[in-house]
């Protein structure tokens, strides 16, 4: 046995890589963080179903080579909304206020879904301390309705499918963004899912819904006010977010580029992370 262990521990990392959890407390919320890792630094912005925890298959991958900073918005397990207020500017301003107090700079900045209201509000800050964003099935505040690009003239088409396809899932139990493909796949990954989505209370998760979807109002030709490397990523079966209106975005960006993920729905990261992770790596590290 102890030949075993020693076989196996001379594979482990030599650094110390270092793990801390803590809070940040400002005077409308507390916001929980944990860094682990060490190097450059990476920050992971959740989506609505998720919280710090959603990032379980990306921080092992990353942590030897880069110091990972997870937090969870506020209401969100275990950070407080003590304002009781929420949205695209509120949860930008924990993030500026979570990257200011942990005197981070060139953050490579990944948002999953609803956190890509907060990460292109952020970006969008001249202050920003950005040198890379990843916007996962998400666009945030964008009217991509209004994009002259020939994938949006498919949106209607994609709308009526996955419609349809949500009330079969609904029919089922199942969860739009994790779909039929998860649950019958990778059994165990679906349950795991469901659980951290259910840690939210979901009259909270139904406030913020209705309230960041109202905002995406965006005009598409302020996106060229990110100046940072930008990649849209998503996942070719996604009926929540259309996969469409992340491969049009892409082309408002100068230093942007779009990657889709096949087999694959909304929660790519979760669903897909040897491929979502390598996708964010080899973009990060081309920079």
């Amino acid at each position: 046995m102890l030949d075993l262990v020693n076989a196996y521990t001379e594979k482990m990392p030599t650094k110390n890589i270092r793990y801390i959890k803590d809070f940040l407390k400002l005077p409308e919320a507390e916001i929980y963080y944990e860094i682990i890792g060490n190097g450059p630094p990476i920050v992971f912005a959740h989506g609505l179903g998720g919280n710090h925890l959603s990032w379980w298959r990306q921080i092992p991958f990353f942590a030897e080579r880069f110091t990972c900073v997870t937090f969870s918005h506020r209401g969100f397990l275990l950070s407080k909304n003590i304002a009781k207020t929420f949205g695209a500017k509120v949860f930008a301003d924990d993030l500026s206020a979570l990257i200011d107090h942990l005197e981070l700079k060139d953050v490579h900045l990944v948002a999953q879904s609803m956190g890509g209201w907060t990460s292109l509000n952020y970006a969008l800050r001249p202050e920003n301390k950005l040198k890379s964003l990843v916007m996962a099935s998400t666009t945030g505040e964008l009217n991509f309705s209004v994009i002259n690009h020939p994938a949006i003239a498919q949106m209607d088409a994609w709308k009526t499918s996955s419609e349809k396809i949500k009330k079969e899932l609904k029919s089922k139990g199942l969860l739009p963004a994790t779909g039929a493909r998860m649950a019958v796949e990778q059994p165990s990954m679906n349950f795991l899912y469901a659980q951290i989505y259910d840690l939210t209370p979901k009259k909270y998760k139904d406030k913020v819904r209705k309230e960041i979807r109202s905002t995406r109002v965006l005009e598409p030709k302020k996106l060229k006010d990110v100046k940072q490397p930008v990649m849209f990523l998503a996942g070719s079966e996604d009926i929540v977010f259309p996969p469409l209106a992340a491969e049009a975005a892409s082309t408002l960006i100068p230093n942007a580029k779009f990657v889709k993920i096949f087999e694959a729905g909304h929660s790519v990261y979760f669903e897909r992370p040897d491929q979502f992770n390598a996708a964010v790596d080899n973009f990060i590290s081309g920079i």
